[in-house]
């Protein structure tokens, strides 16, 4: 069996940080546990396209809400008229654990609007930087990555 990599990618806080620009038609609620299955949904979706996978909604939600870094106030979610289109989940610890963008939305400037936001906001926490994990092998989330300020820190082996 092949060997997996992943990539520790780190965004200096310190430099200045783009002004968001939100696509047309984006609203960002506030998390809320009624929307735990939509934002679950959305991430199933996302890992089946960018690899790697989310446990089951029970415990996903479960692991998600009571880990020692949750903030709701962390978990950006991007809606349009027919749904959540993006989710940005952040621990406190300035972590970007995930970031998915529906395949309806992509192309839109919605994933980059959603790293900048929370780089604005972990700023404003006073976070000197951001970190983020991508699989080697994710070239289109390395790019928009790479077009945030984002650098590599380290290449690591994925555990089985």
């Amino acid at each position: 069996m092949a060997e997996n990599y992943c990539l520790l990618l780190r965004r200096d806080l310190t430099e200045v940080v783009p002004a968001v620009v939100w696509p047309t038609g984006i609203s960002l609620p506030h998390y809320r546990p009624q929307l735990a299955e939509a934002v679950h949904g959305l991430m199933e979706l996302g890992y089946q396209q960018g690899g790697g996978q989310v446990p089951a909604l029970d415990i996903w939600r479960e692991c998600f809400e009571t880990d020692a870094e949750y903030d709701p106030a962390l978990c950006f979610i991007a809606v349009d008229d027919q749904g959540i289109v993006g989710v940005a989940q952040c621990w406190t610890s300035a972590y970007i654990k995930d970031l998915v963008v529906h395949p309806r939305a992509r192309g839109q400037g919605l994933g980059h609007a959603l790293l900048l936001h929370a780089f604005n906001v972990f700023q404003q926490r006073r976070e000197g930087f951001v970190d983020l994990k991508v699989l080697e092998d994710n070239q289109r989330a390395r790019r928009l990555y790479e077009r945030v300020g984002m650098r590599l820190i380290r290449r690591e082996l994925v555990p089985l």
